[in-house]
């Protein structure tokens, strides 16, 4: 297959000979805050990726463009690709993605329990832009933004499209989408299906941990008169995926694809597989009222329905989320605000037993931009009150307060520098209050709560676009789980006090018409300064799980006006393992490394296309404690497809 692919990389490079398109930076829109700026005027640290940044790409999913293309570091955790843990800003490959919230076109995506968002249920092809804003957003976001929000929204425009590849490993990979916009209007419908026969044994008699997933997806906006809209959604997700247990050290380092000799870093043998199927529906309504041309009314309401089952151990968890927002927006050339409420009731049941629990959040927010020739001010409040119930047990209500502040200067039409304070909070997840054994409650997990502060410089010009920050995030009571060597005293608590701080580095640079260059450097520090749990002592000792060191570099020559090959680099520097508090294991989370080529034939009417990940097949695993090594990324694989654009 290999061999293929690289045959397909020279044919492609060489089919035209027209000379190099040109590209001119600019300052990108920020669309899906509360109110919308752009990149050089924005208050806050953050990224904007557009549809053509997504389309180069040629991802799987969203994880791999973000783990590939952006400052946030995704993985697939204990096996399953389409459920993958997402971090920024230090929070750790454990519980980061708890700390971001993300949002797919104003809904929350954010899980009751500790299960990762769902991102593989919004189809690449489907996405007109992501929006990371970093150790920001709580003022809208809502509970869990103490690292930041990841915004994506979908398209609203006439393309038509059908992508079809295929790769090693039984890779098959298909997608669509087709959309209408006119002035009334506006329709959209895709969807994606995939399948992979696996890389790793699960058993002695040949079997791998194959897996496979379909997403559909249906939006529909349509205006009533030149003042009212209606628009309404639905999708659907299901993955169905086997994955294998951990392994020893000795064993990953002979043979990555092996099935491992412990289960699931618990110390028991033989190695176990889990079959787990996952499926999302969702349907959501919305209106929004022009009362004039710069006062609006927005209302949205959603529910999604899911359930887990992993079929291995007969255990299958249903949840049902419902969830409601209604805004008051009115913008001018200089001042803006946007006032609003927003409601989350959540549930998550067990089926056979009678553990049900649910938390309820209920906010009012208010945010407001005043704009003052060269320099711009923000400032947001946010009140939410949570509330866990337990069916038939316990009660616990929390009152939240979340704020912004922030101000831009311009310099000039293409400097600016920036500085930003936010107070967030996260609550806990459902099931870290009750017990993974009996299923009893445990007791109450205090809320984290979070002092960021930001500061930052954008220069952006024709030829280069240049961001940099540093920020600290002094928290208290951050959420995490002990887990107890014997077992005997685990459990989730808080860690009494804790700091980060950091700085992240973006730069593009066209070098000439067929040269350009574009990194993203993040440096993290993540220290413990007071936690003592069992006579353990952690003052002092880094957060585990967390890489001082993340490095994205793509390098792209485009030789005529269709063709682009690019070369991708990925480093991400050694950490503590992920139950490794003390920083005493033998083991540690050993450095991060892939390098990936693409090459990318790009017509009118349509696109070839082909790619080759870890193209020098380095190992990488995800490292929970000694011996106990969930591989992820750890051998070549390559994929080649096309696009048909109607």
């Amino acid at each position: 297959m290999q061999k293929k692919i690289q045959l397909s990389l020279i044919s492609v490079a060489l089919i035209s000979s027209l000379h190099a398109q040109e590209i001119k930076l600019k300052p990108l829109t920020i669309e899906s805050t509360a109110i919308q700026t752009d990149e050089l005027r924005s208050t806050d640290a953050v990224e904007v990726y557009t549809q053509e940044d997504i389309e180069k790409a040629h991802v799987q999913n969203v994880y791999e463009f973000l783990n590939t293309q952006t400052s946030v570091f995704t993985t697939s955790g204990y096996g399953n690709p389409f459920v993958q843990k997402i971090d920024m800003r230090g929070y750790g490959v454990g519980d980061g993605h708890q700390n971001i919230v993300v949002t797919i076109n104003g809904r929350r995506m954010n899980n009751v329990d500790m299960t990762p968002q769902l991102l593989s249920s919004i189809s690449p092809s489907s996405i007109s832009k992501i929006e990371i804003i970093k150790s920001s957003g709580i003022v809208v976001g809502g509970d869990g933004a103490n690292a930041g929000v990841i915004n994506i929204t979908t398209k609203k425009n006439n393309d038509k499209e059908f992508t079809l590849s295929m790769g090693s490993y039984g890779l098959f990979s298909s997608s669509f989408y087709a959309g209408h916009s006119d002035d009334k209007l506006s329709a959209s419908l895709n969807g994606e299906i995939q399948k992979n026969d696996g890389v790793r044994h699960i058993d002695s008699e040949g079997n791998k941990d194959e897996n496979k997933f379909s997403t559909f997806n249906l939006n529909l906006a349509y205006k009533l008169t030149d003042k009212f809209e209606l628009h309404a959604g639905a999708s659907t997700t299901h993955t169905d995926v086997i994955y294998a247990g951990s392994m020893t050290q000795d064993e990953y380092n002979k043979n990555p694809t092996q099935q491992g000799s412990v289960d699931y870093g618990w110390g028991a043998s033989p190695s176990s597989s889990t079959h787990q199927t996952y499926d999302s529906n969702v349907l959501s309504v919305g209106t929004t009222y022009y009362i004039n041309d710069n006062l609006s009314l927005n209302a949205d309401i959603s529910q999604e329905k899911k359930e887990s089952n992993y079929i291995t151990y007969n255990s299958v968890y249903n949840y049902d989320y419902k969830s409601g927002k209604i805004s008051l927006d009115y913008l001018s050339d200089a001042f803006s605000l946007v006032a609003g409420v927003d409601g989350f009731d959540g549930k998550m049941a067990k089926q056979s037993t009678t553990i049900e629990l649910t938390k309820t959040n209920k906010a009012g927010f208010v945010m407001s931009e005043v704009y003052l020739d060269k320099l711009t001010l923000k400032a947001g409040y946010r009140y939410e009150k949570t509330e866990f119930d337990q069916k038939d047990g316990e009660n616990k209500k929390d009152s939240l307060n979340g704020a912004e502040l922030g101000v831009n200067y311009s310099i000039n039409k293409e400097q600016s520098i920036f500085a930003n304070y936010s107070r967030s909070y996260q609550t806990a997840s459902l099931d870290r209050l009750v017990s993974f054994f009996t299923g009893l409650y445990t007791g109450y997990v205090e809320p984290s709560k979070a002092n960021n502060y930001t500061v930052g410089y954008n220069n952006i010009t024709p030829n280069n676009k240049l961001k940099i920050s540093l920020f600290y995030a002094d928290l208290k009571n951050e959420i995490y789980y002990y887990a107890d060597p014997t077992f005997m005293n685990s459990k989730n608590t808080n860690i009494d006090k804790s700091h980060k701080y950091g700085l992240d580095l973006y730069d593009k640079f066209l070098i000439n018409e067929e040269f350009n260059v574009a990194m993203n450097y993040s440096y993290v520090q993540a220290i413990i300064d007071k936690e003592i749990e069992n006579g353990e002592n952690y003052a002092g000792k880094d957060l585990p799980g967390v890489s001082d060191h993340n490095l994205k570099a793509t390098l792209s020559y485009l030789p005529n006006s269709n063709t682009t090959i690019s070369l991708t680099q990925i480093y991400r520097s050694s950490a503590y393992a992920a139950n490794d508090f003390n920083n005493n294991f033998t083991q540690k989370q050993e450095a991060y490394k892939s390098t990936d080529i693409s090459i990318a034939y790009v017509t009118k009417g349509y696109e070839v296309f082909a790619k080759i990940n870890n193209l020098f097949n380095q190992k990488n695993g995800l490292w929970i404690k000694d011996d106990a090594i969930y591989p992820v990324n750890f051998t070549t694989t390559a994929m080649a497809g096309f696009k048909l654009k109607f």
